[in-house]
């Protein structure tokens, strides 16, 4: 597939909705898109999430591809858009529990058990409608605590892939949570 042109590429992604093609994309350019978000962040951590959080929105934004200019132009006009918005944006307040706070906290119910099953099935019915690989893919990292070099290895793809598919299946499984739970 290195003999691909990125817009070939992009192409027969569109054509087939085949990952690998997409993954081939991924390749070529995670290491550029995580500089860029480096370059605006300063931090290693929110650099990778920014470059994942952007591949993913690139799946979305593919079919919009005109090829007035090349790939990488076009991809790096929506990394460079998409971590300026990011440092813009507000930062969240985290709030963490001190000593006077604990007086207000609430101590568990039956009740709050009982909500806590309810969401516990309906995350499990969420599970239920993704697909074989997604849902085995979450399975091996989540509850079997997989590292991403060992799923690497057991799925036989890059690490970048791996760390793709994660995103995808999460992704898609919040989209289903929401879809369940609007239901």
């Amino acid at each position: 597939m290195n003999h691909f042109t990125d817009e070939e590429l992009v192409g027969y992604y569109l054509e087939t909705g085949r990952n690998d093609y997409f993954e081939q994309l991924y390749e070529r350019y995670c290491n550029k898109v995580h500089q860029t978000c480096l370059s605006f962040t300063k931090d290693t951590i929110q650099a990778e999430d920014l470059t994942q959080d952007i591949f993913i929105r690139l799946i979305g934004k593919l079919d919009g591809y005109k090829k007035q200019a090349k790939f990488s132009t076009w991809l790096y006009s929506i990394t460079h858009n998409y971590c300026a918005d990011q440092i813009k944006a507000p930062r969240r307040r985290h709030e963490v529990a001190t000593d006077a706070n604990w007086e207000g906290m609430q101590i568990p119910t039956d009740e709050s058990a009982e909500q806590d099953e309810a969401e516990a099935q309906l995350i499990s019915l969420a599970m239920s409608r993704l697909s074989e690989e997604e849902r085995g893919i979450l399975r091996h990292k989540y509850e079997e605590d997989l590292s991403i070099k060992d799923l690497a290895v057991y799925y036989s793809l890059t690490e970048s892939a791996v760390k793709m598919r994660l995103k995808r299946s999460r992704d898609r499984l919040r989209d289903l949570y929401q879809e369940v739970v609007s239901h």
